[in-house]
This record gives C-alpha cells, structure tokens and sequence, in this order.
C-alpha cells in the first residue's frame, strides 16, 4: 500500500513540475538541464538538446548498451543521431515518462535535485 502511494507521489510530482516548467516564458538552463535529462533518460541518449523554438529535440540514442563502461572514456559507442520534432513540449515530456521502479528511483532524485537547489519556484515564468 505505502509503496504505490509513494509510487503515485513520485508520477504527480514529475508531472507538476513538467506542467510547470513547460509552460510558455522564459527557459532557464536548469529547467533545460531538467527537460533533457528526461529525454535522455528515456531515450538512453548520451547527449539531447532541445530546441524549444522550432519544437526539435536533437540528440545521440546510444544503440548498445553491451560496449558502455562507467570507468572509460566511452569514445567508441555506437550512436545513432536522432532530429525529432514535437507539436507540445509538455505531452511530449509526459510521453518520455515511465512506470518502472527503476525509472521512479530516477524521477525521485531528479524531483529532489530540481527542488533542492531552489528552483521550484516555476510559478514565475
């Protein structure tokens, strides 16, 4: 019972703050940095750069994960460079979200860092 409270928690906060932070204004880099970490999450890119003005997402999608060593350089990953476009940035950033435990333990601490440093005051935008 306490685990789908909190995993319930964890999807409404994600998607308050994607809600927020998505809306039309100003972009911080750490409402950017915010964005893209989901995408990349979602996307295993090793790298995502969102153009907010012509509504494209440019980024690498690692092909296989088999050749990444947390310990190298990495410079030899296969990757294949990806140019999406989205019509709306926030069901886009909804549609990258996932359900997994392994994804809520990664949304958890991307909502504790996003909050921690005092930047969840996205009402101002």
């Amino acid at each position: 019972m306490e685990n789908s409270r909190l995993k319930g928690r964890i999807l409404m906060e994600i998607e308050k703050i994607i809600a927020r932070s998505s809306a039309k204004g100003k972009m911080t880099k750490k409402v950017q940095d915010f964005h893209e970490a989901i995408i990349k999450k979602y996307y295993n890119a090793s790298d995502a750069k969102i153009d907010y003005h012509r509504h494209r997402v440019k980024m690498n999608i690692i092909v296989d994960d088999t050749a990444y060593d947390p310990k190298t350089a990495n410079i030899n990953l296969k990757t294949l460079h990806t140019n999406l476009f989205f019509k709306n940035l926030h069901m886009f950033l909804r549609s990258c979200i996932e359900k997994d435990t392994k994804s809520l333990a990664f949304y958890a601490k991307l909502i504790r860092d996003f909050s921690s440093r005092g930047n969840y005051q996205l009402a101002s935008y």
